[in-house]
């Protein structure tokens, strides 16, 4: 068997390994690890994915040509975003950081201050986002970021400017004389009401490949890899943007063990655009780190509510969290999982799209849109463990589609959407392999990720 291409994906609470032939392009098999973060070492585990994946292809030994790898694991790519005014700069940095598939862990508008800096270090991101100013605007507010961030008393993680373009040349003088990484690119809020993400996206994969030692093990598995890692849910958006252009606007739902994501490549319609108060991205990453299967479970099941988990589940639930697998072990822990995969993927939706509200005027009402505008979506997508593994998750999907019966969010009827599944569960795999592999990894999305 000629294996072409491993992809590993280091999530939370498992590692997987998926292994692809390119000529022609076919998915050849997959192992499954727990992650081993507590370990000491995410090598560990994806040492046992890859001996895990050679037992299922039945091979004495894994030669490949080409390794590469996505990570989620011990925090993901943790994030900082610092611009001038909260709705633009500040809002477009966070669009375009959370789309790469960081995991936002502060964010501040205006001149930082001392306390900003102590948050900053307590916060310990891998790269900070600086932005502030359309191009020829505002020019303080960021040069003035740019000097306090020099003035952290930990060490300055990698910096990347995407602000006012004017002070480029000022910033990266700054930089160079304290020795300090800095990337500069676009701005990310280049004029009023326009983003600029995905130059900034670009620059953000480019920097966690150059600076992956966020897990412990990770620098190990850079050693490993001879191609690319990136953030697993830029992967997946990777992978979404491409499966957008084959077969129109949709939405990806991906429940994990830590944190709940949705992605939605999609520009809305017309009607709801004439609304808008606020530019959206085409592109749009939320992550939910309240929503989660294992990290989180307790809590989102009492969020949800003990007794109303019984109700569906039929008996107590109380008992299974004593002993509760981020894999699920018993039949008992399967069905909780479920109930608990459709909450979290509902909840996060709820929060994904965006909604109508009403004003009242002398000019009588008005109606204005906020947030993402879904409704030209026509395809929910299945993704991640939950919804590609656990029993009823078709159901789950089904139940999903129906949540905006009343109308209350910006979000497409039921009649309008279908169901697809990442039926072997490589979504994120396709997003990196798509660097190197284009064509590829769009014949192995079109293939794998279908109607169930």
């Amino acid at each position: 068997m000629k294996i072409d291409a491993l992809v590993a994906e280091i999530g939370s609470t498992t590692t997987i390994v998926n292994a692809f032939s390119l000529n022609p392009a076919e998915f050849l098999g997959q192992g499954v690890a727990p992650t081993t973060v507590l370990q000491g070492d995410v090598a560990i585990g994806l040492k046992a994915a890859k001996a895990d994946l050679q037992r299922n292809l039945g091979l004495g030994e894994l030669r490949t040509a080409r390794f590469l790898a996505t990570s989620s694991a011990a925090g993901g790519l943790r994030m900082t975003v610092h611009g001038l005014v909260y709705d633009m700069t500040v809002k477009a940095g966070r669009e375009a950081a959370l789309g790469a598939g960081a995991n936002i862990v502060l964010a501040t508008a205006g001149k930082l201050e001392n306390i900003d800096l102590g948050d900053i270090e307590a916060a310990s991101p891998n790269l900070i986002l600086l932005s502030g100013g359309t191009d020829y605007g505002d020019r303080e507010v960021a040069l003035y970021n740019s000097e306090l961030l020099l003035q952290l008393k930990v060490s300055l993680p990698p910096v990347i400017y995407c602000g006012n373009v004017q002070n480029q040349a000022a910033i990266k003088e700054k930089f160079a004389k304290a020795g300090k990484t800095l990337y500069i690119t676009e701005n990310v809020y280049p004029r009023l009401d326009e983003l600029n993400i995905e130059p900034v996206r670009r620059l953000i994969h480019r920097a966690f490949e150059e600076h992956i030692t966020a897990a412990p093990g990770m620098e190990s598995i850079r050693k490993i890899v001879d191609g690319a890692i990136m953030p697993t849910p830029g992967a997946v958006m990777d992978a979404a943007a491409i499966l957008r252009e084959i077969r129109g606007d949709l939405v990806v739902i991906d429940v994990g063990g830590a944190t709940t994501d949705i992605h939605s490549v999609t520009d809305g319609c017309e009607e709801v655009a004439a609304m808008q108060i606020a530019p959206e991205p085409r592109a749009k990453r939320t992550v939910e780190g309240d929503l989660g299967l294992f990290v989180n479970a307790r809590n989102l099941a009492e969020s949800v509510g003990l007794d109303l988990l019984e109700r569906e589940l039929g008996f107590n639930p109380e008992p299974i969290f004593r002993d509760y697998n981020a894999i699920p072990a018993t039949p008992e822990q399967a069905e909780l999982a479920v109930r608990l995969a459709y909450h979290a993927a509902a909840r996060a939706i709820a929060r994904h799209a965006g909604h109508l509200r009403h004003s009242y005027s002398p000019k009588g009402r008005q109606t204005h849109a906020f947030g993402k505008d879904l409704t030209a979506v026509k395809f929910l997508v299945a993704t991640g463990g939950a919804l590609t593994r656990l029993p009823q998750a078709p159901e789950i999907m089904s139940e999903l589609a129906k949540i905006n019966t009343n109308s209350i969010m910006l979000f497409p009827k039921f009649d309008n959407l279908k169901i697809l599944t990442d039926s072997k569960y490589i979504m994120a795999s396709l997003g990196v392999l798509s660097r190197e592999f284009p064509g590829e990894a769009r014949d192995l999305l079109e293939k794998y990720v279908r109607e169930a």
